[in-house]
């Protein structure tokens, strides 16, 4: 990463931009030419021309020529990678030149570029750990860049150099060994984490002031660059946990839960708050990963945890008001909820909050609301595919990828009835679905809670319609017994009375609501295995 290198002209420069240009012809026969004259190019091997295109993409140019010569570098560097681009001094020339250049192109060009540089990073760092001067160099830009130490080098820009550690990091969010059962950290990411991820927690709690206190122009861009860090920290503990991060693990922490304390839902999010939200969705992944993956080092935290998710959970009765992002982070939040459950401190601390979760946060966001009657008479079909699944997933602390709010209720709805105490899990069943034994024998949280809660919600009317209180409480009743296949599975004579007394009746109303014929249809598919034969 040498900050004098220099870029070289290319011999056919001005052929080459020319060539560049063309592509973006409005004419196919002129963009088909252009692409052709490329390939040739490519094809006769000239050493220098992947420099040649970094020097079009990081020159002074016409932003589309450049973002075409980065385009063009990408595709060409992803298939000729393996085979060598070509000398290696020559290589390492073009190496540095791209990390040089990743410190100061503008966000369109960086897109490309950093897709480039990630595929050199995943073979000369990643793989054969030949790269020994790139964490030291990238520890010196990213302290002497322009958010960080304003005037000493206004020319790295703070924002494109965390992106860079970003693409360095992405790679190690995978075990880069998945069969060995106790793999141990990467050197390289140890190094990443001693040297620059624990210095950068100072600067992490900088960008969280800003974010938080300050009321200037620049919020937006501190915003972003707290948002690339919370992606560096999330890549880094996916799946390991470094020395360094253990050290900085408590105060990471508490900047996160002043990020997510900061959120209030009580009416729509502005735009504006559309980075903040981001932030919030990747602290709330952070804690999924914690409390996953590394228990004994999040079990510190899992109180402030516990009662932060919980905070912003008991604000779902506002989710028919918000955008997706929003939706998300409840999901999130549901998912936060229901891992913590699975492991013993965290079923202690949750436990005394049940009724007030089933009450306040998890039936709310089960009930029928505005955006459901709009979703409906838009597109039905789409409505029931993602509202009424053929098949839901096992229920579980540990489900992944459940993405929307409801979803992710009805998960944490199924594994709080299956709970009746702390369960006691070891490391090795961190990485597998949850225990269903644990709802056998004895009295579980299904049959002191949740379906005496259900219970509270009569059988609506004749002629009542969606806008009826009485409709949306009952279609929210009618999700919930759809989390609760596997409780209800373990005790058939139970879900037929659900079925009989709760469901089957709904059926003679006179007329009936759509959204709960379709959905007792759904809940009668769902819970066929739990009957008798």
């Amino acid at each position: 990463m040498e900050v004098d290198a220099a870029y070289p002209a290319a011999a056919a420069g001005d052929e080459l931009r020319r060539l560049l240009t063309a592509t973006l012809s409005a004419d196919k026969a002129s963009v088909d030419a252009a692409t052709a004259g490329l390939d040739r190019i490519s094809a006769a091997g000239d050493p220098r021309f992947p420099i040649a295109l970094l020097a079009v993409a990081a020159g002074d140019g016409d932003q589309g020529t450049r973002i075409a010569a980065a385009t063009y570098l990408k595709n060409f560097v992803r298939r000729n990678m393996e085979g060598g681009l070509s000398s290696s001094d020559l290589y390492r020339e073009f190496r540095d030149q791209l990390a040089q250049a990743l410190l100061r192109v503008e966000p369109a060009i960086l897109r490309v570029l950093i897709e480039v540089f990630g595929q050199v990073v995943v073979k000369d760092f990643v793989k054969e750990n030949s790269w020994p001067q790139l964490v030291p160099q990238l520890k010196l830009v990213i302290q002497s860049s322009d958010a960080i130490s304003p005037g000493q080098h206004p020319e790295w820009k703070t924002i494109n150099a965390l992106t860079v550690l970003q693409a360095i990091l992405r790679p190690f969010q995978y075990f880069l060994n998945p069969k060995v059962v106790k793999e141990p950290v990467p050197e390289q990411l140890e190094q990443i984490a001693a040297e620059i991820l624990a210095p950068l927690q100072v600067t992490f709690h900088h960008f969280a002031d800003k974010v938080l206190l300050s009321h200037d122009g620049n919020k937006l861009e501190y915003e972003q660059l707290l948002l690339i860090t919370c992606k560096c920290m999330y890549f880094t503990v996916r799946s390991y946990m470094p020395s360094g991060v253990k050290q900085i693990l408590p105060s990471l922490c508490k900047d996160m839960f002043r990020v997510l304390d900061s959120l209030d839902f009580n009416s729509p999010p502005e735009d504006s708050a559309t980075s903040r939200l981001k932030i919030a969705k990747r602290c709330l992944i952070i804690f999924c990963t914690l409390v996953t993956r590394h228990r004994k080092h999040a079990d510190n935290q899992m109180p402030h945890i516990v009662n932060c998710v919980i905070r912003i959970s008991k604000q779902s009765i506002h989710l028919s008001k918000l955008n997706s992002l929003s939706d998300r982070i409840f999901s999130l939040t549901f998912d936060v909820i229901s891992r913590v459950l699975e492991t013993g401190p965290g079923w202690r601390l949750v436990s005394p909050h049940f009724s007030s979760l089933m009450d306040s946060a998890i039936f709310p966001a089960l009930a029928l609301n505005e955006k459901d009657i709009a979703e409906w008479e838009e597109d039905t079909d789409e409505y029931m595919r993602k509202n009424l699944p053929s098949e839901l997933d096992d229920i579980s602390g540990w489900a992944e990828d459940l993405f929307t709010a409801r979803k992710s209720a009805i998960n944490l709805l199924g594994v709080l009835a299956l709970s009746k105490g702390p369960p006691v899990v070891s490391a090795a069943s961190k990485r597998k679905k949850g225990d269903k034994s644990k709802g056998k024998g004895g009295s579980c949280i299904g049959e002191l809670l949740v379906i005496p809660f259900l219970s509270k919600f009569p059988v609506p009317s004749h002629g009542e319609d969606a806008s009826s209180k009485a409709v949306q409480n009952y279609f929210g009743v009618l999700m919930a017994y759809g989390g609760l296949q596997d409780f209800l599975s373990e005790r058939k004579d139970l879900a037929v009375t659900l079925i009989r007394n709760r469901i089957l009746p709904l059926y003679y109303l006179d007329p009936c609501s759509p959204y709960l014929i379709s959905t007792a249809n759904w809940i009668i598919g769902q819970l066929t295995l739990c009957l008798p034969e």
